[in-house]
C-alpha cells in the first residue's frame, strides 16, 4: 500500500534546492527546480477533465467570483495535471480550469505530476475535501468509489484522507438514506444535522414521512429530534456505528467482489448484495453455490 495521503496538495507543492554556483570570484546560492517541479504555462484546452474528480455541483455564483478575481489578480495557484496520450489530463484544480476555459484565457499555470487511477482520485478527493467544496452526499460517494473501485478497507481509506474511521463511516451512512433525501441533503433543503437524526430511524418509509414533515414545516434540527424518537428512532441507533458489522461488510464484499452492506432492524436484519450486470450477479450465485 502507498503512504498515506494525509498531507493532502502539500505534496504536490514544489520543493526549492539550493545549488552554488560561481559568479567571477563570488560564489552564491540560487534555488534549483527539477523539471517535475518547474510551472509550466499550456493552453487550458489541451486539458481534459479528470474523469475520477468526485465534485459535481458547481455553483454559478462561485465560479463568477472566481473568474472576476483571475480577471484581476490571474491564477495564483498552478492546477495539477498529468499527461495523457500528447495532452493533459486534470488532477486537481476544476474550478480554476473551468473558469479559465470560460474566460478565453490561452495558457494557464500547472504542475505536471505521474498519477495513477487510484492517486488521482485520492488527488482530487482531498483537494476537495481540504476546501470543504464536496457536500456531504459528494463526500460519501467519493469515499465509496475510492473504497470500492480500489477495494480498499474503511481503515485503509481513512488513512489516506486522514480522518478517523468513525467520521469516515458516519459519513458513508448517508448513502444509506432514499435517494430523494440524498438530493434534498446535495441541495442543501435540509441539514446533516437533519439527515443523521433520520438515519436514527431504521424504516425508509418512515424516513421519508419524516423528511416531507422536515420540508414542508420548516422543522428545525431539535424538533427533528423529537419526530424521530416519537417514530420510534433514538439518539443511539442515529450516532451508534457498529464496527463488528463494517468488518463484516468488508469480508463479504471481498468475497462477492461486490458492494455489500448489512442492515440492522429490531428483529435481526438483512445482507444486501449490488449487482450490475447479469455476470456479476451469475458470480454472486456461483459464490452461494460453492
Amino acid at each position: 500500500m502507498s503512504q498515506a495521503l494525509g498531507r493532502g496538495l502539500g505534496s504536490l507543492i514544489p520543493k526549492k534546492n539550493m545549488e552554488s554556483v560561481a559568479v567571477g570570484e563570488t560564489i552564491s546560492m540560487t534555488t534549483v527546480l527539477s523539471d517535475a517541479d518547474r510551472v509550466f504555462h499550456i493552453d487550458p484546452q489541451e486539458i481534459s477533465m479528470n474523469p475520477y474528480q468526485p465534485r459535481h455541483n458547481f455553483s454559478d455564483i462561485s465560479l463568477h467570483d472566481l473568474m472576476d478575481s483571475i480577471k484581476e489578480h490571474g491564477i495564483i495557484q498552478p492546477l495539477v495535471v498529468t499527461r495523457k496520450e500528447g495532452k493533459y489530463e486534470l488532477i486537481a484544480g476544476e474550478r480554476r480550469w473551468r473558469s479559465a476555459v470560460q474566460l478565453g484565457l490561452k495558457n494557464v499555470p500547472v504542475l505536471i505530476r505521474e498519477a495513477d487511477e487510484q492517486k488521482k482520485l485520492e488527488l482530487a478527493l482531498i483537494e476537495n475535501l481540504q476546501r470543504q467544496d464536496l457536500d456531504p452526499v459528494e463526500t460519501a460517494r467519493a469515499y465509496e468509489r475510492l473504497m470500492n473501485e480500489f477495494n480498499l478497507t474503511q481503515e485503509e481509506t481513512a488513512k489516506r484522507v486522514g480522518k478517523a474511521r468513525s467520521s469516515l463511516a458516519n459519513s458513508l451512512r448517508l448513502l444509506e438514506l432514499p435517494l430523494e433525501i440524498q438530493s434534498a441533503l446535495s441541495a442543501g433543503r435540509i441539514t446533516e444535522a437533519h439527515a443523521k437524526y433520520l438515519l436514527g430511524i431504521d424504516n425508509p418509509g418512515k424516513q421519508m414521512v419524516l423528511f416531507k414533515k422536515i420540508i414542508n414545516q420548516n422543522l428545525s434540527v431539535s424538533q427533528t429530534l423529537e419526530e424521530t424518537k416519537r417514530l420510534g428512532g433514538t439518539n443511539g441507533a442515529r450516532v451508534t456505528i457498529n464496527y463488528a458489522d463494517k468488518d463484516k461488510e468488508e469480508k463479504l464484499r471481498t468475497y462477492f467482489g461486490t458492494k455489500a452492506r448489512i442492515v440492522r432492524t429490531s428483529r435481526g436484519g438483512r445482507v444486501i448484495l449490488e449487482f450490475y450486470s447479469d455476470e456479476e450477479l451469475g458470480n454472486i450465485l456461483d459464490k452461494i453455490e460453492e
